[in-house]
């Protein structure tokens, strides 16, 4: 019988109630909540406990963190600095919401909680520390486990799931406070836990789950024109949901996550131009894993983090030009955990929160990819523990938002700046 991890079982069995049966997830209709927190609960306390890691010695990271600076990779002292957002006129609590950046303004959108899919969301402005609602009108169904990407001028949901798989979405103007619907015309099937991507002109989706199997199909969305063209499965990754997929700035690279068979450690480059695939090398790749986090670096890939055989707090940086992998220092690393987020500042990867073995975490560290070593974040005034949240860099800070947490679904999140 496959293991899946509990947020694996929140993504797909927390609010649905999957029963795993050699190596394959049947998913029920969605269950009441007391319920859901019963089956959570008892998948938490089954989970494998990761002697080797500590969160005692996550959570008493010191204020003041070695952190080369982004100009120069000199090192020089940064003092870490949280402070938590304004809950007044805030979305309600959620989780598998999304959220993107615009430049100025964080939209978040979507989700889950915990009696009902929400369809709901809010503009976040760290300036002013406030919030302003978006509009429900001819906004797209309530959904959970759906993707949202920035165009540079709009932002566009597509999927997700509600009783059912979706295969519809809609493009929001924060200008206007508008939404105007996505096509379906030759728009992938209905699918959740997916990925999506933008290249810059168009949206790609890719993967996924459609409530009876897992998918390797996916399609490319234009905006201007409204339309979808199909990418190709010739030479495309097996199956799978729980992958991540980023944008290199010409091609998309797909790895990880669980198939028919369990956890993954495959994955393979799409190139849209020629609309064709590439596998991506498996020596010294991770192991297997899914619900872990992947940033580009503008040059390389660094996967972190996750649920494979067991909790996990390894990674590896892959760089698509010599097909190769090289390991992330386990020094100093966070403790081992899953449903965290992980951004990337222009310099280093922030990974924070998520689900590990002594339960919902509010620890975190700072990875340097040029010294391949680790940094903690602070814990002073951060966010309480959670996971399945969100998070985004706006250039200069970090902003946590939602999830869940020991009191519930969360509508709190805190920013982090580390300050010269």
């Amino acid at each position: 019988m496959n293991r899946w991890p509990h947020a694996l079982v929140f993504v797909i069995f927390a609010i649905l109630e999957p029963v795993a049966c050699g190596g394959q997830v049947y998913i029920s209709q969605p269950q009441d909540d007391a319920q859901f927190e019963d089956d959570v609960q008892s998948e938490k306390d089954a989970q494998p406990q990761d002697d080797a890691q500590s969160e005692d010695d996550a959570s008493q990271a010191d204020s003041t963190q070695q952190v080369p600076d982004s100009s120069d990779q000199s090192d020089v002292v940064l003092t870490s600095n949280w402070q938590p957002l304004t809950d007044v006129d805030a979305p309600s609590g959620r989780v598998l919401h999304t959220a993107i950046w615009t430049g100025s303004k964080m939209i978040v959108w979507g989700g889950y909680n915990g009696s009902s899919y929400l369809n709901t969301g809010a503009i976040y402005d760290p300036v002013t520390n406030s919030w302003t609602s978006v509009t429900t009108t001819n906004a797209p169904s309530a959904r959970y486990f759906h993707t949202a990407i920035w165009t540079g001028s709009k932002m566009i949901v597509w999927g997700g799931l509600d009783s059912s798989s979706l295969n519809t979405g809609a493009i929001y103007d924060p200008v206007t406070n508008s939404w105007t619907s996505v096509a379906t015309t030759n728009a992938p099937s209905g699918r959740y836990v997916h990925t999506a991507i933008w290249t810059g002109s168009k949206m790609i989706v890719w993967g996924g789950y459609n409530g009876s199997g897992y998918l390797n199909t996916g399609a490319m969305y234009d905006p201007v024109t409204n339309s979808w063209t199909s990418v190709t499965t010739t030479n495309a990754p097996s199956a799978r949901y729980g992958h991540t997929a980023i944008w290199t700035g010409s091609k998309m690279i797909v790895w990880g996550g669980y198939g028919s068979s369990g956890s993954l450690n495959t994955g393979a480059i799409y190139d849209p131009v020629s609309n064709s695939w590439t596998s991506v090398a498996t020596t010294n790749a991770p192991s297997a894993r899914g619900n872990h986090t992947a940033i580009w670096t503008g040059s390389k890939m660094i996967v972190w983090g996750g649920y494979g055989s067991g909790l996990l707090n390894t990674g590896a940086i892959y760089d698509p030009v010599s097909n190769s992998w090289t390991s992330v220092a386990t020094t100093n690393a966070p403790s081992a955990r899953y449903d965290h987020t992980a951004i990337w500042t222009g310099s280093k990867m922030i990974v924070w929160g998520g689900y590990g073995s002594s339960g919902l975490l509010n620890t975190g560290a700072i990875y340097d990819s040029v010294t391949n070593s680790w940094t903690s974040v602070a814990t002073t005034n951060a966010p309480s523990g959670r996971e399945l949240h969100t998070a985004i860099w706006t250039g200069s800070k970090m902003i946590v938002w939602g999830g869940r947490g020991s009191s519930g679904y969360l509508n709190s999140g805190g920013i982090y700046t580390p300050t010269p």
